[in-house]
C-alpha cells in the first residue's frame, strides 16, 4: 500500500476518548434522583432534551456551575489515552488531524479537554451546543434544531445529530485539505456505526469491545457494506499501543495479527 502522509483521526468522546459517559456522570456525582430520572426517562423525552431538563432541575435544586465542572474534572480519563493523543499529534509522520465527533455537548467536552491538557490537539469539536447562563444554569441544545430541517439518516442516528452526515460535512468544509490518505475512527456506541460504514478500504475502525458499535459491526457490517478494517480494543492502553503503528509507512502491515 502507498505511504500514509496525511491522516484524520476521529474520536467519539464518551466511553471512547474518556472512560465514562459525561451525561450520566455529572448526575451520579451531583444528584442520584436526577440520575434515576435519566435512566427511567418517565416523560419519554429525546435524550439531549432530557439532559437539558435534568440540568435545569439540578440548577433549580441549588446545583452550581462549579458542581458540574468539578464533576467533569474528576471523571475517569485514562492517562494512556492522554499520552496516545499527545504523541499522535506531535509526530510529524504521518501528519495527523484530530476531530472529535460526539453526542455529548460543547461544555462537557471543552471542560474535560482543558483539564487534561488536550484542547489544542483537536482541529474541531462537533457536538451539541451548550452554554452557561449568567446565573450558572447549563443550557444544552440539540445540534439539529427540532423545529428546523432534519437529517436524512436511515441508519439509526438520533434526532439531534447524524454522525455520518456530520463527518461528510466536515470533509467538505476542509475542501482540498479534506483528502486524507487514511481515516481512523475510535468509537464505542451504536450511533458510531453510521460514520463507520462511510469509511473506505484504507481506513481503520477502533471499536471498543462489549458495546453497541461492536454489536452493530458484527450483526450489520457485511450487509451495510462496511469496507474499513476493524480492530477491537478494551482498554486505553491498547489504543496507545496501536497508535504508533499508524505511523508506519505501509499502512496494511500491522493488521494481520489483529484480525
Amino acid at each position: 500500500m502507498s505511504q500514509v502522509r496525511n491522516q484524520l483521526v476521529i474520536y467519539d468522546f464518551d466511553w471512547s476518548m474518556a472512560d465514562q459517559d459525561t451525561d450520566r456522570w455529572i448526575f451520579e456525582v451531583n444528584s442520584i434522583a436526577l440520575r434515576r430520572r435519566l435512566k427511567d426517562n418517565p416523560d419519554n423525552m429525546q435524550w439531549t432534551d432530557l439532559v437539558a431538563d435534568c440540568c435545569e432541575k439540578l440548577h433549580a435544586a441549588g446545583g452550581t456551575r462549579e458542581d458540574i465542572e468539578n464533576a467533569l474534572r474528576i471523571m475517569p480519563f485514562h492517562p494512556a489515552m492522554i499520552r496516545a493523543i499527545k504523541k499522535l499529534k506531535s509526530d510529524s509522520v504521518p501528519n495527523t488531524t484530530l476531530l472529535c465527533l460526539s453526542n455529548a455537548n460543547q461544555v462537557f467536552i471543552d471542560t474535560i479537554l482543558e483539564h487534561r491538557g488536550l484542547t489544542d490537539a483537536f482541529d474541531e469539536i462537533i457536538t451539541n451546543p451548550a452554554t452557561w447562563r449568567s446565573d450558572g444554569l447549563l443550557q444544552v441544545r440539540r445540534r439539529i434544531d427540532p423545529y428546523g430541517p432534519q437529517h436524512s439518516c436511515q441508519i439509526g442516528c438520533s434526532p439531534n445529530m447524524c454522525k455520518g452526515e456530520e463527518l461528510e460535512a466536515y470533509l467538505k468544509r476542509k475542501g482540498s485539505e479534506g483528502f486524507f490518505d487514511r481515516m481512523v475512527y475510535i468509537g464505542d456506541g451504536k450511533n458510531d456505526f453510521c460514520p463507520v460504514v462511510r469509511l473506505r478500504e484504507q481506513d481503520v475502525v477502533l471499536a471498543r469491545v462489549g458495546r453497541g458499535l461492536e454489536e452493530r459491526i458484527k450483526e450489520e457490517g457485511a450487509a451495510s457494506g462496511l469496507k474499513a478494517r476493524v480492530i477491537y480494543w478494551a482498554g486505553a492502553w491498547e489504543v496507545e499501543e496501536v497508535f504508533p503503528k499508524l505511523g508506519q509507512a505501509e499502512s496494511g502491515e500491522w493488521f494481520q495479527d489483529d484480525m
